[in-house]
């Protein structure tokens, strides 16, 4: 029989901040971590802003033995680190209370900031203006002078696996996806699936990344998906509003530790919430788009919902629907936002005006490949505190995204009966779709 799985640590990086009540708090005061960006000169990108991670410091999170194992990390690992040993710390593991073969990871790990000033220099010394051609030698010649090896090494996207196995003692199934926007979620759903069928007692999972460089920006700058509110960048990132434009860049890391109720129980953990279903589903259909109706997403949605065993066209006892609240994924670009609130109608059809909706990327900006971790906790602090977090920036309803997206202000469910149950979607550019479902522990 598939095994019960619980959530029994979480630990994160934000532009909110690291501290797990801290940013909980923030997000529900409608707190924006929108600004200009302070890492590079972007005074010449059509969007010069960006949700930063600021003042942080690993040296916070690990002793100076610890820090010199990891020295020469990028950022993207630097934030898995600190939100694993947050998760860590939560949950009370103990080396010895499992054996490394049963203990894995699996994260949506993020490539790496590249060594950008170098290796731009690199490109400028190798080019031969006259042959109007890269001369390959001059070029080897100034990467062997300009280039480090060991900071190229961690720009790959397996560099926080590594790292986070190797300080945690993850001897079990260790894996990387690079699914975009929906592999923090699919990574957590992928890691669930593994306790289930038995392969591992207990899993370190979540996502990390950092794309504000000036290649990251640029590209997605190129793609037109990012919001262009120079003059405004707190509320840049409006999902679901009418006069929306695009994304805000994020960065930052989540990490859950997940355990089998049965490994959880034996060692006197306390579960704060169980997972109960996950979706994963393909659009197959551009690499540019989005399926028009949504499908994929629906699909998705209905897998996790029907692994929970949830019908969720069936009102609970109480008569609410059987979803207190939905974590959008949300991003704040005229496509996305349509297309998920057709796929969320598709799925629970006339309840699904009756269900609170909303996106914490309206203050956290996207986090990419981490965002889907981030926001799945965010659910479990739902559940925890039977508050939801606001849509911030909402205030033009558009006529195709007409459900119930908590605009402007955190709601209070206790006195309706608290959040039991919820969902967070991670919708990944290219039509990768992900879901996982997420139950009050009993």
């Amino acid at each position: 029989m598939p095994r019960r799985v619980v959530i029994t640590g979480m630990g994160w990086v934000t532009p909110l901040g690291d501290d797990l009540e801290t940013v909980w708090r923030r997000l529900l005061a409608g707190e924006s971590a929108i600004g200009p960006v302070t890492r590079f000169n972007g005074a010449t990108f059509a969007t010069n802003f960006a949700a930063e991670v600021r003042d942080f410091s690993l040296d916070r999170h690990f002793d100076a033995s610890m820090l010199a194992r990891h020295a020469s990390t990028g950022l993207q690992t630097q934030y898995a680190l600190a939100a694993a040993q947050r998760a860590w710390v939560q949950a009370g593991l103990a080396r010895d209370q499992i054996p490394a073969h049963r203990f894995g990871i699996y994260l949506g790990g993020g490539e790496g900031p590249p060594d950008f000033v170098h290796f731009v220099a690199t490109n400028l010394a190798g080019w031969n203006p006259e042959l109007r051609r890269t001369d390959a030698a001059a070029w080897f010649r100034a990467a062997r002078e300009m280039l480090d090896p060991r900071i190229d090494v961690e720009q790959e996207p397996h560099a926080a696996v590594t790292h986070v196995a190797d300080a945690f003692g993850c001897g079990g199934p260790g894996l990387n996806c690079m699914t975009a926007c929906a592999a923090g979620t699919q990574a957590v759903g992928e890691a669930f699936e593994i306790i289930r069928r038995g392969d591992a007692d207990a899993m370190l999972a979540g996502g990390t990344h950092s794309m504000i460089h000036p290649l990251g920006m640029t590209g997605f700058i190129r793609l037109t998906a990012m919001s262009r509110r120079r003059e405004t960048p707190q509320t840049a990132s409006r999902p679901f509003d009418r006069t929306r434009d695009g994304f805000v860049m994020g960065e930052g890391a989540g990490v859950l530790v997940l355990e089998s109720l049965e490994h959880a129980l034996d060692r006197g953990a306390t579960p704060l919430a169980e997972l109960a279903g996950y979706g994963s589903t393909a659009d197959a259909f551009r690499i540019t788009d989005i399926q028009p109706e949504g499908f994929g997403a629906q699909a998705a949605m209905a897998q996790a919902l029907r692994q929970a065993g949830i019908n969720p066209r069936e009102p609970g006892a109480d008569g609410r629907p059987p979803v207190h609240y939905i974590s959008a994924h949300g991003t704040g670009t005229p496509e996305n936002d349509g297309i998920e609130t057709a796929a969320v109608k598709g799925v629970f059809g006339p309840l699904a005006p009756q269900i609170p909706f909303s996106s914490v990327k309206s203050m956290l900006g996207h986090l990419i490949q981490a965002a889907g971790a981030v926001e799945l906790m965010t659910c479990v602090l739902a559940i925890k505190t039977g508050c939801v977090p606001p849509t911030i920036n909402l205030h033009e309803a558009d006529p195709r995204c007409d459900l119930d997206y908590v605009p402007g202000r955190a709601r209070d469910l206790n006195p309706s009966g608290g959040v039991q149950v919820c969902i967070s979607n991670g919708f990944g550019f290219g039509g990768q779709n992900d879901c996982v479902c997420v139950k009050r522990f009993e």
